[in-house]
């Protein structure tokens, strides 16, 4: 199949729109929507077609506080980096949409799948963490393409969150999701709105 002009347009668009959200409202996702957010996944890369990713749907009050309980205490240590008035700033942030987003992902990659036979990753076995990555973006697109929004919460200790979902041993946390569909959409990163950080022009040369 060839693609023309009006599919790069909304690709472009569905990518230039695609932003972190922390602002969800508490609408409930259709299952439909969820099942072609799995769908789409299945349809992301993986070295030697191993598919790693192990993705847990967090719907327990007591297991759902532990996450929001193990981000703040997190965010705390994480504050404490910065000089009072950069501290000042990073207070103001809403770095995470944990109480108000319908749906958790629990996203972790497991190293040691049977599926792929250990094909591609011998010398680079971070290939199955770039896998699950690429299927974490691919599922993002899809949902912002249903016009759901994802926010990514990387403030956690991974190896408690671990703990608390009690999952194998071989497994590590990749992703923790915040879905749902957004207060509203804007095209502009958050961090670069609230005068955090600007938005750069990737690093591209040639050697």
């Amino acid at each position: 199949m060839e693609f023309g002009t009006a599919h790069q347009d909304v690709l472009h668009d569905i990518l230039r729109w695609r932003r972190d959200v922390r602002h969800f409202k508490p609408d409930p996702l259709p299952r439909a929507a969820l099942e072609k957010l799995r769908a789409a996944m299945d349809l992301a890369p993986s070295v030697g077609n191993a598919r790693p990713w192990r993705v847990l749907q967090v719907t327990t009050d007591s297991l759902r506080k532990a996450v929001i309980d193990n981000f703040e205490a997190a965010n705390r240590e994480a504050a404490r980096i910065y000089d009072t008035e950069k501290r000042a700033a990073y207070d103001k942030l809403k770095l995470a949409g944990l109480r108000d987003a319908p749906v958790h992902l629990a996203i972790f990659t497991d190293h040691q799948p049977a599926e792929g036979h250990g094909l591609g990753r011998q010398t680079m076995p971070e290939m199955l963490d770039y896998s699950t990555v690429a299927a974490i973006h691919t599922l993002w697109l899809a949902a912002r393409a249903q016009n759901i929004g994802v926010g990514w919460v990387s403030i956690l200790d991974p190896s408690a969150i671990a703990r608390t979902l009690n999952v194998p041993e071989t497994w590590s946390l990749t992703a923790y999701l915040c879905v749902g569909y957004p207060q509203s959409s804007d095209d502009t990163p958050l961090l670069e709105r609230k005068h955090w950080q600007d938005h750069t022009e990737s690093h591209w040369q040639e050697v």
